[in-house]
């Protein structure tokens, strides 16, 4: 008995410290399925990071509290994580401007690789797109390497035949998911919408990365009408959440 109370008196200052924490894990997974949910009709890129920034926000403010339930001042680790922040964004400012703008024109620029675009007066075909930039084969048989973050604040012209038909749709799905499923069912889904696509193109999946968490896939698109592209990118990104969330029930 004289042990017990002895471990509880040990371990009563850090109760408040171990609620927090454990509470704090439990609303950022609930704020995580929240914001998945008020997103559902968004890229997934976009709505997978949204996620991560509200779970992240969560854990930030639980993690003062704990702490200040220890007797650690806020004001201290606040500074602390301030000073640094700023310090890694002024040194990593031009590679992560351009490794952003790749996310961004992953999702907002129309051209893809095989495209032929012209950007910052140069033409040519694109060969690959990393984290810091775009690679072009230009006409006379030259490598140029455009930063992405041009491809943001710049004017890009894609010049390839019919470039207003194509519709690319990023996907990212967790490594759990049965992929052969996904994609069997996302074309039936699909094929609802067939109406407002060119007939001769049907859609296409193609995996971009896979890893043991998560699988990066590409839909291709082949529009009738260039005026139906942002609706049909919304209800696109829709049937793709339906599709995740009817997949992962039949799993269960």
């Amino acid at each position: 008995m004289l042990t017990l109370v002895a471990f509880w008196n040990a371990f009563k200052p850090y109760l408040a410290f171990v609620v927090i924490v454990l509470l704090t894990v439990l609303v950022a997974w609930l704020v995580n399925g929240l914001v998945g949910r008020l997103m559902r009709q968004s890229a997934p890129q976009a709505a997978g990071a949204a996620r991560r920034v509200a779970a992240i926000v969560v854990a930030l403010i639980g993690g003062t509290l704990a702490l200040q339930t220890l007797g650690i001042s806020p004001a201290i680790l606040l500074l602390v994580i301030g000073l640094l922040g700023v310090t890694v964004l002024v040194a990593l400012r031009e590679p992560l401007g351009n490794y952003g703008s790749k996310y961004f024109a992953d999702l907002y620029t129309p051209f893809r690789v095989g495209d032929t675009i012209k950007v910052l007066g140069w033409s040519g075909k694109v060969l690959e797109v990393n984290a810091m930039s775009t690679i072009l084969l230009s006409d006379d048989e030259q490598l140029v390497s455009v930063p992405n973050s041009a491809m943001i604040r710049d004017v890009v012209v894609n010049t390839s035949p019919q470039a207003w038909k194509e519709v690319v749709v990023p996907i990212s799905i967790s490594g759990n998911v049965d992929l052969p499923a996904f994609e069997s069912d996302l074309h039936k889904s699909l094929s609802k919408l067939r109406f407002r696509l060119d007939r001769r193109f049907p859609p296409v999946v193609t995996t971009k990365s896979r890893t043991p968490q998560s699988t990066d896939l590409s839909l291709i698109l082949m529009l009738r009408r260039p005026e139906d592209r942002e609706s049909l990118v919304v209800e696109v990104n829709k049937r793709v959440a339906e599709t995740l969330d009817r997949v992962r029930g039949a799993k269960r």
